[in-house]
């Protein structure tokens, strides 16, 4: 063995022992003659020491070491000198005095350092991904992430579900993002798709008896990319047979307090709050709402049918809505420069027209450059609904439903940060239930399914297939973490009758949802139980508990948000040959 122990093992017992250690150069300091090193590997530091009773040339060797050198070295453990132990490591009460030093591994100047203070931008991290890995921060995340897939593993194991691998070359089922493609050489002309999710072949699996299905998948999306987005991501994928909405949603409920106590040492209690999607777009215009903090919209449309201020009585007028909310105590925190900055950020993220506002005074009465165009009945009336006290900031959107829930809602989780109004550690997870089962694309004005089309609506809500298909509700439900949608799921549809109305509603025909689907509805008509699912993103929960800001400093080799691995330079050209036997060509775009 080249080492007896790792760079984070050694403690007092091991006082007077030879042992072998190996790791990189962390840093290196020259006190007069002695050389001191700290050693580090994936388990912690250790100080080692090159000494002149060790010998002229051992101290030489160690003097021209440089960060990131990889070495081994043999030597004794002593206690360190009084005065010179460091309490905040693990091994600070002791040393190695360095007897052989072995260079396994000279290194070039690195453009960063892993233990640096201040990091270079994202871009040259992704590049040198090898040493960003070194960090510990990276470090101590992906052991996190690591504990946590343990966990689960176990946690679903204990629950009888069966670890089944879907496969990776698949069929093309469109299911709202683009399909990665994959030519086919044996069948010339043709491709399989990388998949989306295991969606159907977890569907056939309850078909097939196996009752309770999980996996961590790996799934593959060709969409347009934001921070929490990637076109390969890893999840969290179940299906069950014989139950309902509660069932699933219990099964996750002990899986996340599991993992809260075990990570994070958090008690959480169970069942998991809940809300309805209607619910939660009424009280904080967001179908995943952050509810470590209150600051909840409030409604005022009825007021502003009674006022004579033109923008508010005009959105009443003609449908739209007025609503606002409170930011307690915050006027004293916002000039007009930064409520101006307010105002900008709804119109040009959200497409808001404005920000209307008002400043709460010492007596309680609102003040506003708007002020002059409300009665002071009309102010006061305002002030209640509010629930507005001395020093409160109300801010207000006058536009349609759909604007109001985007303005304020991107509104309240800005204050909610710049305010400190939670605390960064805190674990908050609910639910969010009886989503729509359909809404309408903005282009083309037809139905589409708001989760997927293969989810089951509410057995009440059946008859409304036929007459208000706007007001259906489907069995589904999602997981939501600090503000964050962590992962969803729905009960699917078992009967292929019902599939057929649904696709009908989506329009999509009979042939086009047997050339489609074909063999996920012939399946159905043998002997399909009822059943249903969830999918968690295991990145974005590792990222939730281990308190990042980006999913990218969840997972080892992540792409940049256009797409590409710039440690690797992917994705490159290939061989024209390849493409010849693909019968492919690379045609420039238009």
């Amino acid at each position: 063995m080249l080492r007896t122990h790792t760079c984070g093992q050694l403690r007092a017992e091991h006082i007077s022992q030879s042992v072998s250690l190996c790791g990189w150069v962390d840093s290196a300091r020259d006190h007069g003659g002695a050389v001191f090193l700290d050693l580090r590997d994936r388990y912690g530091k250790t100080q080692v020491v090159a000494s002149p009773e060790g010998g002229g040339l051992l101290v030489e060797a160690a003097s021209r070491l440089r960060s990131e050198d990889v070495v081994r070295v043999v030597g004794r453990v002593e206690l360190r000198p009084p005065g010179t132990v460091n309490s905040k490591l693990p091994t600070g009460e002791v040393e190695v005095r360095i007897e052989e030093l072995e260079v396994l591994n000279k290194s070039r100047t690195p453009p960063f350092t892993p233990g640096q203070a201040d990091m270079p931008n994202e871009d040259l991290r992704l590049k040198y991904r090898y040493l960003d890995l070194r960090r510990p921060q990276m470090q101590e995340t992906l052991l996190l992430r690591s504990r946590m897939l343990e966990i689960i593993r176990a946690y679903f194991a204990e629950k009888q579900f069966v670890d089944v691998e879907t496969p990776f070359l698949g069929r093309s089922t469109p299911e709202g993002a683009r399909d990665y493609l994959v030519a086919s050489r044996v069948f010339p002309g043709r491709f399989f798709a990388l998949p989306q999710s295991p969606q159907l072949y977890k569907q056939i699996l309850m078909v097939a008896g196996y009752d309770r299905y999980v996996q961590i998948a790996r799934c593959f999306r060709d969409e347009d990319l934001r921070a929490d987005r990637q076109p390969e991501f890893t999840q969290l994928d179940l299906e069950m047979s014989f139950v309902d909405a509660d069932d699933v949603i219990g099964i996750i409920d002990g899986l996340i307090a599991r993992l809260a106590k075990d990570i994070l040492g958090i008690d959480l209690a169970l069942p998991l709050p809940r809300m309805t999607y209607d619910d939660a777009m009424e009280r904080f215009g967001h179908d995943a709402p952050d509810l470590r903090f209150g600051m909840e919209l409030v409604n005022c449309t009825d007021l502003a049918g009674v006022c004579d201020f033109r923008v508010f009585r005009q959105a009443a007028d003609t449908g739209g809505y007025v609503r606002g909310l409170n930011a307690q105590g915050a006027a004293p925190q916002f000039s007009r420069k930064r409520i101006d900055e307010l105002t900008e950020y709804v119109k040009q993220d959200f497409g808001a027209r404005g920000l209307a506002w008002f400043r709460v005074e010492p007596d309680g009465k609102l003040w506003s450059p708007i002020a002059k165009n409300f009665s002071e009945s009309w102010l006061a009336n305002l002030a209640e609904r509010m629930e507005a006290s001395p020093g409160d900031l109300l801010l207000f959107v006058a536009d349609r439903w759909e604007i109001t829930c985007k303005a304020l809602a991107g509104l309240r989780k800005r204050l909610g940060s710049e305010l400190k109004c939670y605390d960064p550690a805190q674990l908050h997870c609910s639910w969010v239930v009886e989503f729509p089962m359909f809404e309408r694309d903005q282009e083309d004005q037809r139905w589409v399914a708001m989760h997927h089309p293969f989810t089951a609506p509410r057995p009440r809500d059946l008859r409304l297939l036929e007459t208000e298909p706007e007001r259906a509700r489907a069995q589904a439900y999602d997981l939501v973490i600090n503000g964050s949608e962590a992962g969803g799921g729905t009960i699917r549809i078992h009967d292929s009758r019902l599939q057929q109305r649904v696709f009908d509603l989506l329009g999509i025909p009979p042939e086009m949802a047997k050339e489609r689907f074909g063999f996920l509805l012939e399946a159905l008509q043998y002997g399909a139980p009822p059943h249903g699912g969830i999918a968690l993103g295991i990145d974005r929960c590792v990222m939730l508990f281990a308190g990042r800001d980006s999913i990218r400093e969840c997972i080892a080799f992540p792409k940049t948000q256009r797409a590409m691995d710039l440690m690797t330079e992917a994705p490159g050209e290939v061989d024209g040959r390849q493409l010849d036997e693909l019968g492919l060509r690379v045609l420039p775009m238009i």
